[in-house]
């Protein structure tokens, strides 16, 4: 990825040459942020010679004077050849020609500051030039500015398996896909969009991006990483998507659920998303650390998730490049500071799932009884101590009928004089407490309403209000990340100083405001982004356009990006017909190789594959232990999740390719696939076609064909001379041979199949 500040960088020389009037946020901000806030910025404590260059009134006091660069002590400093140079050298910064001639222009033109672009609440702005589609008229209002437009459309099988794999995370079916291509109606392609998001396959997707930043896993973290037992809560995040909940509506159950009038049990399961925090059972620990720990994860984790700020600096010491106090991180922090969980080994408070308060009543009453009767039996003759006994099973077998089907952990606040009192932590130390801090918001941020109470409830509508500046502008970006492979603003994680620029910001803003105007829907907005004509562009580059836009940053071509860690997987069991469609419960373990090897405290890092369909569930439904995530998916970018993770990363190493190649996963896709191939049709050349239409939904050409089929015919060739290898490759881990069909044969069209799945079209969106 380019350097940060390179897209800043371009525009800076543009505007400096130009003589244009010069734009604080856009071409000022970005130099004092990176060279100067971290000595002359908002914490007062590490604030050098009294000099403060992030607002207009500590600039203006002590460094600029407006309209006269020649007389301002900064535009002095940057340029002095003399001693005193700023920045200083040993910060390894220094500032270019262009950096310093826009800061004199700066200067020059009064030295207007401006508040941070995204705290200002977005407004609608007015529609660019018209076009059929409002996200394609800003785009190409940007493109035309650059001399650039959009790409032809993309063929409708490309434009099919696209669509597929960014709603459902699935390839489309071959039936789907031949009814598209010929649907001549002029809103074919809206109808298979909306076929694909009616699919139960795009909760499940969509799903999996909250998890990563929800930090969910199966096991509690740190050396031992017991197993937790959490799913209830993946599975809520599921069926929210399924119903397509507003997003405001899952903000606040997740975050105060508990808080809500007569909660639901739904509502409660909702409250895991910040007990997926770790927890230390090592002995020797102290609880109260580590309980700490998890609240200053649960602020930051908040204020990344929903507000796209990396506040975790603030934990220790004013934010050194944004208006974040200490003072005010642990305001946060004090919303979060009475729920009763306490670092404990038993993860409680937890709840019961899957039984009705009446069956728990009655279970009690039944445990009661039973017991009664046992101790009462002692005092009478044995033949009657018999037939207690007897009654005694009896009622004992009936309670254990009235078992929950799960717990899961839960937020549950605390009252009346349990409640902690909430002080600042002096360096971000638990035990080193300075003042009280009562519940509040940072002031360069909205403010709560005025009468509200100060807790999780009136925090989590505070996120989603519409004066909020933050939320729906990050949510947005996020969301338009997914489908088009790079962000708006391409640092999800920072919308503050240190991030980057939007590309487009007012498109930005119509796009958070949407997001208010269709009451947080977040289907409407998927729908939305795979209308337009940006993203049915061909994905084709040519070296020309490679040069103009290397990212597409400014979308002069279709998305394409190498598919995530468990699409790659799905994508290979789909194909295959491997894949169940089993969805909810328990978390499963697919296969995978055992090393012999034990966490800390000796719990074995191997596992026992899951029985039947359940190894080959979807991605999202593997077991996931922090210290031992499951390899593959590893392979492929994805996180243990410790943490919140806003994005993963997209890495290209010789390692992926020895999963897909070798795995007992993908090796067994393989063999489902021969065998699909060897049953399918007749000639080797039917046979290959088919293969290729399966794995990649698109017709197979006459030379594709051709090189599958000798492929095929040497590979069986040498199979011919090996039955014992043939045999091998052609039923191990699958199973036995199917019964009238020949080793080598299976044996070369798993060879062929194997490598059809590792084909770019099968690791990527094109």
């Amino acid at each position: 990825m380019p350097c940060r500040f390179s897209v800043v960088l371009i525009l800076i020389g543009s505007t400096a040459a130009s003589g244009q009037t010069i734009d604080f946020n856009r071409d000022i901000r970005p130099i004092l942020s990176n060279n100067c806030y971290q000595c002359h910025g908002p914490d007062e404590k590490e604030r050098k010679g009294d000099l403060r260059l992030d607002t207009q009134e500590g600039g203006h006091e002590f460094a600029i004077v407006p309209g006269k660069p020649e007389e301002s002590s900064l535009i002095e400093r940057i340029t002095t050849k003399q001693g005193g140079l700023m920045p200083p050298k040993k910060t390894g910064k220094t500032l270019t020609e262009k950096e310093i001639e826009l800061l004199k222009q700066w200067v020059k033109q009064g030295a207007r500051y401006a508040t941070h672009w995204s705290y200002v609440v977005p407004k609608r702005p007015e529609l660019p030039a018209s076009a059929k589609h409002p996200v394609d008229a800003f785009l190409l209002a940007e493109l035309k500015k650059k001399n650039l437009g959009y790409q032809p459309e993309t063929d409708r099988y490309t434009l099919a398996r696209r669509v597929a794999l960014d709603v459902t995370g699935l390839p489309p079916t071959w039936k789907e896909v031949e009814a598209f291509v010929n649907d001549t109606a002029p809103n074919a392609y809206e109808k298979f969009v909306d076929a694909q998001l009616a699919k139960p396959a795009y909760s499940e997707h969509w799903a999996r991006t909250w998890l990563d930043l929800a930090r969910y896993a199966d096991s509690a973290g740190y050396a031992d990483d017991p197993a937790r037992t959490i799913w209830a809560y993946r599975d809520y995040v599921i069926k929210s998507f399924n119903a397509n909940k507003p997003f405001d509506q899952f903000t606040i159950e997740q975050i105060a659920g508990d808080l809500l009038p007569n909660p639901t049990e739904e509502q409660l399961v909702a409250t895991a998303f910040h007990r997926n925090t770790l927890t230390n059972n090592e002995g020797g620990t102290s609880d109260e650390e580590f309980r700490s720990v998890a609240v200053v994860d649960r602020v930051n984790t908040t204020l990344t998730t929903w507000m796209g700020t990396s506040i975790a600096c603030a934990q220790c010491h004013t934010h050194k490049y944004d208006p974040i106090a200490q003072t005010e991180y642990f305001g946060l922090y004090a919303f979060f500071n009475n729920t009763a969980d306490a670092d404990r080994g038993d993860e409680s408070p937890v709840i019961e799932i899957g039984i009705t308060p009446a069956q728990t009543k009655l279970r009690k009453d039944l445990d009661a009884f039973a017991t009664k009767l046992d101790a009462a039996a002692k005092k009478y003759p044995k033949e009657i101590q018999g037939i207690a006994k007897i009654q005694v099973d009896a009622l004992k077998k009936a309670s254990a009928t009235l078992k929950p089907v799960t717990t899961v952990p839960i937020f549950q606040e605390l009252q009346g004089n349990q409640r902690r009192v909430t002080k600042l932590q002096h360096r971000g130390n638990y035990q080193d407490l300075g003042d009280v801090v009562t519940e509040h918001v940072p002031e360069a941020l909205s403010p709560l309403p005025k009468d509200a109470p100060k807790n999780r409830l009136t925090l989590a509508k505070w996120l989603v209000d519409e004066r909020n500046p933050l939320t729906a502008r990050v949510l947005a970006n996020r969301i338009w990340e997914q489908i088009f492979g790079l962000g708006i603003v391409r640092t999800p994680e920072e919308f503050g100083s240190q991030g980057e620029l939007p590309s487009h910001p007012e498109l930005l803003d119509w796009l958070a405001t949407e997001l208010h105007r269709t009451k947080w829907d977040q289907k409407a907005f998927v729908k939305l982004l795979v209308m337009t004509d940006a993203y049915r562009q061909s994905s084709k580059v040519t070296p020309a356009l490679l040069e103009a836009d290397p990212d597409n940053r400014w979308l002069s071509r279709g998305p394409r990006v190498r598919l995530t860690a468990e699409m790659v997987r799905d994508q290979a069991l789909a194909v295959s017909g491997l894949l169940s469609a089993k969805m909810y419960g328990p978390s499963v373990k697919p296969p995978q190789p055992n090393f012999g090897l034990s966490a800390a405290f000796g719990r074995s890092m191997d596992w026992q594959t899951s029985p039947g369909e359940d190894k080959f569930r979807r991605g999202l439904y593997t077991e996931w232990r922090r210290t031992n995530p499951y390899p593959s998916m590893s392979t492929f970018d994805a996180p243990n999740r410790d943490v919140c993770n806003v994005r993963r990363p997209r890495t290209n190493t010789p390692l992926q390719a020895l999963v897909t190649l070798n795995d007992p996963v993908y090796v067994e896709a393989s063999q489902a696939l021969a065998r699909k191939i060897a049953v399918e049709r007749k000639s080797a050349n039917e046979k290959a076609a088919f293969a290729i239409r399966q794995v990649a939904t698109r017709p197979a050409s006459e030379k594709e064909v051709a090189r599958i089929v000798k492929l095929y015919e040497d590979t069986k060739a040498g199979f011919a001379k090996d039955a014992k290898k043939a045999e091998k490759l052609a039923t191990d881990p699958i199973g036995p041979l199917p019964k009238g069909t020949n080793a080598a044969e299976l044996a070369a069209w798993t060879v062929v199949a194997n490598v059809l799945l590792n084909l770019d079209e099968m690791l990527m969106k094109r």
